[in-house]
């Protein structure tokens, strides 16, 4: 009962308001936060909390930030997950350098990770450690060539329904909203434009990293700052103290 309760609560099936309504007020935000993040086609975001991350993440020109619902081929409009708290696109291939601390465990093939921190140059990982799990953490990274870069950087505000919960329910899917997240491994073609035409060869040469792997590790924290850099050099504050500030 209790499980269901949490289900219920994270999927905005809960309160007086309406379901569909709470849904269609909740994709219209996402629908927002992507725009914001789109307007401004950032060159670069900057991680920063208290952990210990220091993480600078860049973004390759023509990237696409998606999130809460999409339109299929018909034009129907539909959200692919339940829950969804995510707005997303992928990083730089070889553009991700600095430190970063895992704020949550990450569940694995059926076993832990956790306390692991992570340091990047030139978008691999080139040195991590473990307080549980390491051998499982090596075992992910050295899974292809593309396992220890990245594929996708998301934004979630820390005040998501599943932070709030502090539940840790060994499923990506729900776990990944918990808070920011970034993921080893492949990215989607769709966040580049025109990516889903282009070869594998004509995607690595614009920055999107490919792997058999996908694997989602959340970084966010309530003290989380993310900033942006424009190509004209604007510096604007996107996430502070874990929320979006638009």
């Amino acid at each position: 009962d209790r499980l269901w309760e949490e289900i219920f609560r994270t999927v905005h099936i809960t309160g007086k308001k309406r379901a569909a309504s709470a849904w269609e007020e909740h994709i219209a935000f996402l629908g927002r936060a992507a725009a914001f993040m789109n307007e401004h086609a950032f060159v670069r975001l900057e991680y920063k909390n208290e952990r210990g991350t220091d993480l600078s993440i860049e973004l390759p020109e023509g990237h696409i930030w998606m999130g809460g619902a999409e339109k299929s081929a018909a034009g129907t409009v539909f959200a692919a997950n339940l829950p969804t708290e995510e707005v997303y696109t992928l990083p730089k291939r070889d553009g991700v350098n600095g430190t970063v601390v895992a704020s949550k465990p990450l569940h694995y093939n059926g076993n832990l990770i956790n306390g692991f921190t992570l340091r990047f140059h030139e978008g691999k990982v080139v040195e991590y450690k473990a307080e549980e799990g390491e051998e499982h953490l090596k075992e992910l990274l050295h899974t292809d060539e593309g396992a220890s870069f990245l594929g996708e950087v998301a934004l979630v505000p820390h005040d998501s329904p599943i932070s709030q919960s502090g539940i840790l329910f060994y499923n990506t899917l729900f776990d990944e909203n918990a808070s920011c997240h970034l993921a080893f491994g492949k990215a989607y073609p769709t966040c580049i434009e025109n990516g889903e035409d282009m070869t594998e060869d004509e995607l690595r040469k614009n920055g999107v990293n490919h792997s058999i792997v996908h694997e989602d590790f959340m970084i966010g924290t309530a003290d989380l700052m993310v900033v942006g850099r424009t190509p004209s050099g604007e510096v604007v504050t996107i996430m502070e103290n874990g929320n979006f500030t638009f």
